[in-house]
C-alpha cells in the first residue's frame, strides 16, 4: 500500500467502516468513498482531491485484476476508441451488475492535441475520482501520459454523494465539462480525416425501400429532428400501440412526439447531440398511445430519387398507407414497450440522420409481450438466433443467477461473520495490550521495541477488601468471585482511553495508570478523578462488608509488552512499587497518594489532608495525603 496499512486502518476506524474485504457484487454506501478520502486528508495532511484521484486509479487497478482491462482495450486501438465507448462499455456491464448505477459520458469534441468529454451523473463529489480513472487508464492501457483540466462544472460539490435537490422535484444533474490533453494525432488520421475510396463515390442512388427493408425498424431524420421515413415492422409497431390512428402521422413528425431517448443519459434529443454521438449506442423507446405534434403533409417532405451515394425516402408514404390497410387492428392493452437499440449514422450526402437498430428482446415471453414475431425481425444479423438463444437458456440462465445472487449473499454472510469474529478478536486483543501497542505489532514491529520509557505517568492501585468471612470455603471464594466480578466490573465502566488505562487485576487488586501508553499531561488529576469515582462507586453497589483501599503515586515508569503466549503490557520502576505501598498502607474507603503527587493536586484545587509519614518498605519515611474531594468549582 502506497500510505501503509496503519494509515489505512485508522482511516476505516474514523470513518466506521468495518469492512476489510470488499465484495465485486456488494452495494456500499455512495458516502463511502469520499468519506475515506476526507479522513486519509486528515490523518495526513494532504488535500482531499488527491485522494479521491488516487482511488480513481486504484478502482482500474482493482478490476485489472478481474480481466476487465481486456475489455476496455478490446474497444479500439486508440484512447479516443476507449472515451467514444464508455457509455457501451457500462450499458453491457449493467446486465453483470444489475444494481450499478452507471454516469453518462460523451465527447464533444476531438482533435490532433485531445479531446472534450462531458461527464453527466447523479452522485456528487465523484469528478476527481473519475480523473483518477482516466490517468491510470491512459498510462496502464494505452501507454500515454494524460493532462486532464476541468473547463466547466455544474452542480458538483466537493466531497458530496447526491446532486443537489432541483426545484421541480428530484437531484439535479452534475455536469463536468474535461478538457483532456493527449497525442491524438494518430487517431486523427485514421479515423477522422480518413478519404473515401473512388470505388464508393461511384455507387448508384439507393432507394429507401431497400434501406427499409434491411433495417425494417429503422429511422430517418432530418436536421429538424422530424421523422422522414420509418421501417416497416416499426409502423405496424406503432399502430399496435396507437389504436385507430393512421401510420402517416409519423412522417413529418418530431421525433420527441412519438419516441423517448433512453440512451446516453443526460442529453437533450438534438440535431447537434446525436451527430457528435455516432460511434454511442441509443436506446429509444417506442411511446404508448403518442400524440404527434404539428403533422404534416409527408408527401411536402421527401420528393424525388436522390444523388450518388444517397437513400431514396420517396416511397416511405407510399408504404405507409399500404401498411395501415393490410394490419389487423389490435388493442394496445398488455402490450410491452418496444425498447429499439442500435447507432446513430450520418449520411452527409442527404444531411439526414439514420438510426440503425433492432428491438431489443431477450427471450420468446418478451417477444410476444410486444405483439411480435420472429419474421419482424431484422434479416441479418443475430436478433432471431439471439431471442432463442434466450428462450432455450433463460431457464437455465435464471437458474444461474438465483445461485450466483445465493453464492453472493453467502460471501456476505461469510465476510460478516468473518467481519464479526475480527471484531471480537480485536476486542480481546485490546483487552490485553493497548489499541496503539497492537497496531505496531500487526504491521510487523518485535514486541520487544515496543519497550518505552514515560517521563511521568500516575500509577494506581486499588484493593477490594471484605469484612464477612465463612466456614465453608468453596462458598466463601464463589462469593468473593462474585464480589470481585461486580467491583472490578464497574472500575472497567470508569476507565476511558486515553485519560486511564486498565493495565491487569491481581487477586483482588485493581491496577490502571494515566500518562502511558498515550502521553497525558493531566495524568495526575485524571487519576485522582478515577479514584473518587472508583470510591463512589463501591458505595453505591452496597455489597454488605466490602470496601476498598485506594492509593496512587506519579513517577517515571518503563512499559512495554512481556510473553508471547498470552502478551501483557506490564509497567516496571520504581514508581509501580510506590504507587502499591500507597495501597498496602492505606485504609478501607480511603484514597492515600504521595506528597508529590498531592503537591500536583493541591496546584489544582483538590480537598486533601494531611495523614503523616508513614514507614514504607524500600523508601522509609514517606509523607502521605488522604484524597478527600474534587476542586470546589467542579463539584
Amino acid at each position: 500500500m502506497e500510505y501503509g496499512e496503519f494509515v489505512w486502518r485508522q482511516a476505516l476506524l474514523t470513518t466506521g467502516c468495518k469492512n476489510t474485504v470488499f465484495n465485486t457484487h456488494q452495494l456500499y454506501p455512495d458516502n463511502l468513498i469520499p468519506d475515506l478520502a476526507a479522513a486519509l486528508s486528515a490523518i495526513t495532511g494532504k488535500p482531499f482531491d488527491e485522494f479521491m484521484i488516487f482511488f480513481g486509479r486504484c478502482f482500474v487497478r482493482f478490476f485489472s485484476n478481474f480481466g476487465y482491462d481486456e475489455l476496455i482495450k478490446a474497444t479500439g486501438r486508440y484512447f479516443c476508441d476507449f472515451l467514444h465507448s464508455v457509455d457501451n462499455i457500462h450499458l453491457q456491464m449493467r446486465f453483470t451488475y444489475r444494481k450499478m448505477k452507471s454516469p453518462s459520458m460523451q465527447l464533444t469534441e476531438v482533435d490532433e492535441h485531445g479531446a472534450v468529454l462531458v461527464y453527466r451523473s447523479t452522485r456528487t463529489g465523484f469528478s476527481k475520482y473519475l480523473r483518477g480513472q482516466l490517468l491510470e487508464i491512459a498510462k496502464q492501457l494505452y501507454g500515454m501520459d494524460v493532462s486532464i483540466k476541468v473547463l466547466e462544472s455544474q452542480n458538483d460539490t466537493p466531497g458530496g454523494t447526491s446532486g443537489p435537490i432541483s426545484a421541480q422535484g428530484g437531484l439535479k444533474t452534475v455536469i463536468v465539462k474535461y478538457r483532456l490533453d493527449f497525442d491524438n494525432r494518430e487517431y486523427m488520421q485514421r479515423r477522422v480525416h480518413i478519404k473515401a475510396h473512388p470505388s464508393q463515390l461511384q455507387l448508384k442512388p439507393v432507394n429507401s425501400k431497400l434501406l427499409l427493408n434491411l433495417f425494417p425498424f429503422a429511422l430517418i431524420l432530418n436536421e429538424e429532428m422530424k421523422i422522414t421515413a420509418v421501417g416497416e415492422k416499426l409502423i405496424e409497431s406503432w399502430m399496435l400501440n396507437n389504436v385507430n390512428r393512421s401510420p402517416t402521422e409519423l412522417l413529418g413528425a418530431k421525433v420527441t412526439d412519438h419516441f423517448k431517448l433512453r440512451r446516453p443519459s443526460g442529453i437533450t434529443f438534438t440535431w447537434e447531440n446525436i451527430k457528435r454521438l455516432q460511434t454511442v449506442l441509443f436506446e429509444i423507446q417506442l411511446l404508448k398511445g403518442s400524440s404527434a405534434k404539428g403533422s404534416k403533409d409527408p408527401s411536402k417532405i421527401v420528393d424525388g430519387k436522390t444523388s450518388s451515394s444517397q437513400v431514396d425516402t420517396s416511397s416511405s408514404t407510399e408504404d405507409a398507407g399500404k401498411i395501415m390497410t393490410s394490419i389487423p387492428r389490435r388493442g394496445s392493452q398488455g402490450l410491452r414497450s418496444i425498447l429499439l437499440k442500435g447507432e446513430m449514422r450520418y449520411i452527409k450526402d442527404i444531411n439526414s440522420l439514420v438510426f440503425l437498430c433492432s428491438p431489443l428482446i431477450n427471450n420468446l415471453e418478451e417477444l410476444r409481450e410486444m405483439g411480435l414475431y420472429l419474421n419482424d425481425l431484422n434479416p441479418h444479423g443475430l436478433s432471431r438466433e439471439m431471442v432463442f438463444s434466450g428462450f432455450s437458456h433463460y431457464s437455465r440462465l435464471d437458474l444461474m443467477c438465483e445461485r450466483e445472487e445465493q453464492r453472493a449473499e453467502e460471501l456476505e454472510t461469510s465476510l460478516a461473520l468473518a467481519d464479526s469474529w475480527k471484531r471480537q478478536g480485536d476486542e480481546l486483543l485490546y483487552s490485553m495490550i493497548p489499541r496503539s501497542i497492537a497496531e505496531r505489532l500487526r504491521e510487523g514491529q518485535n514486541p520487544h521495541e515496543t519497550c518505552q520509557s514515560f517521563e511521568e505517568v500516575t500509577v494506581l492501585f486499588a484493593e477490594v477488601q471484605e469484612t464477612i468471612t465463612g466456614d465453608d470455603s468453596i462458598k466463601y471464594a464463589m462469593t468473593t468471585v462474585n464480589t470481585l466480578n461486580a467491583a472490578f466490573s464497574a472500575f472497567d465502566e470508569l476507565i476511558h482511553s486515553p485519560m486511564a488505562y486498565k493495565v491487569e487485576t491481581v487477586g483482588k487488586v485493581y491496577m490502571a495508570v494515566s500518562g502511558a501508553p498515550d502521553i497525558n499531561p493531566f495524568h495526575a488529576q485524571h487519576m485522582a478523578d478515577l479514584a473518587l469515582d472508583m470510591l463512589q462507586s463501591i458505595r453505591q453497589l452496597n455489597l454488605p462488608g466490602v470496601g476498598v483501599k485506594i492509593g496512587f503515586h506519579s513517577g517515571p515508569i518503563v512499559a512495554g509488552i512481556v510473553g508471547l503466549k498470552v502478551p501483557r503490557y506490564c509497567l516496571f520502576g520504581d514508581t509501580v512499587n510506590t504507587a502499591s505501598r500507597m495501597e498496602s498502607s492505606g485504609e478501607t474507603d480511603c484514597i492515600q497518594v504521595s506528597g508529590y503527587s498531592a503537591q500536583k493536586l493541591k496546584k489544582l484545587g483538590y480537598v486533601l489532608s494531611y495523614r503523616g509519614k508513614v514507614a514504607v518498605k524500600g523508601k522509609g519515611d514517606m509523607e502521605t495525603f488522604w484524597l478527600q474531594g474534587l476542586p470546589e468549582k467542579t463539584k
